[in-house]
């Protein structure tokens, strides 16, 4: 699926998007900027999280709570050195959780991710609006 937005509309993206019947795993890809964040944002709260979401650009992963049987984790791999400090802290088991688990910054975690993901690209258009490519793998 291929959808063009502007960020006044980012609602409507992250609706098209869980739409969509995505993987529980979503990858968020794209340049500093692209809004990555922001659509994770308005995905959390799309699905239910009610209350402030931020970035978990230090601490690596927010968790969220959707009911009280799902949970959403929020990562931000940004900052990593390796891929070995995400299994250290347990990322395998977020993976494999069966909770909805929102990933910026995949590329640099490329062996721990599940077969069975969706990958969002976002980029910026000359005229300001956002391209988002979603793909379900696996």
């Amino acid at each position: 699926m291929i959808f063009e937005f502007d960020l006044e509309g980012i609602h409507l993206a992250a609706r098209q998007i869980l739409d969509s019947d995505p993987k529980k795993v979503i990858l968020f890809y794209g340049e500093m900027g692209a809004g990555k964040t922001t659509l994770v944002k308005e995905i959390a709260r799309t699905l239910g999280v009610e209350g402030a979401t931020s970035s978990p650009t230090f601490s690596l992963v927010n968790e969220y709570h959707i009911n009280p049987h799902e949970k959403l984790f929020h990562f931000d791999m940004y900052r990593l050195k390796n891929e070995s400090e995400a299994y250290d802290m347990g990322m395998d088991e977020y993976l494999y959780s069966g909770h909805w688990c929102l990933i910026e910054w995949p590329e640099m975690i490329p062996n721990l991710i599940p077969e069975e993901h969706s990958a969002v690209r976002l980029s910026v258009l000359e005229n300001g609006n956002r391209r988002l490519e979603l793909a379900n793998v696996g």
